[in-house]
């Protein structure tokens, strides 16, 4: 299958979807921040020294979604019409298990909007986290499912 996001020449461009039809398109992305129980015991107690993790998390995640088009060259700015991350804190990881989801009518899917929207989150959490503990580990960052356009349906 042909790289779309290259010309005849081999030159990286913006793919033109102007012919593409308009679809609701959905993407759902998971990570997790791998951490010591006794930093996750912060998180779940409230007791982390920069405030609500979780919550500054989440927002960080919905504005990194917005915001893709921005930090990935050849992303197409897009008008999301749903962003939520959940954030689930696992002691058998132990950390936390971040999924994100974005929806969308057009003709471009939001994967990387998903994508990206876990990337933020998880560096949010390191970022409020990292006093306690700086060998945390962001893992498994990863596209979960994606539906809407010409491929329809795909799922790990």
């Amino acid at each position: 299958m042909p790289l779309t996001h290259f010309d005849e020449g081999g030159r990286a461009h913006m793919v033109d979807v102007t012919d593409k039809q308009v679809t609701d398109r959905l993407a759902v992305a998971t990570g997790a921040v791998r951490m010591q129980v006794g930093t996750l015991a912060l998180v779940r107690e409230g007791r982390a020294g920069k405030g609500d993790v979780l919550g500054t998390a989440r927002l960080a995640g919905i504005m990194a979604a917005k915001r893709t088009a921005d930090l990935i060259p050849l992303c197409h700015p897009l008008p999301l019409s749903k962003v939520t991350i959940e954030l689930e804190p696992d002691e058998a990881l132990p950390g936390v298990r971040i999924t994100a989801t974005v929806r969308t009518t057009g003709r471009t899917g939001v994967e990387m909007e998903a994508l990206t929207a876990v990337s933020v989150a998880a560096l949010t959490i390191y970022d409020m986290l990292k006093a306690a503990e700086k060998g945390m580990e962001i893992e498994g960052i990863r596209l979960a499912l994606k539906e809407g356009g010409k491929s329809g349906r795909w799922e790990a």
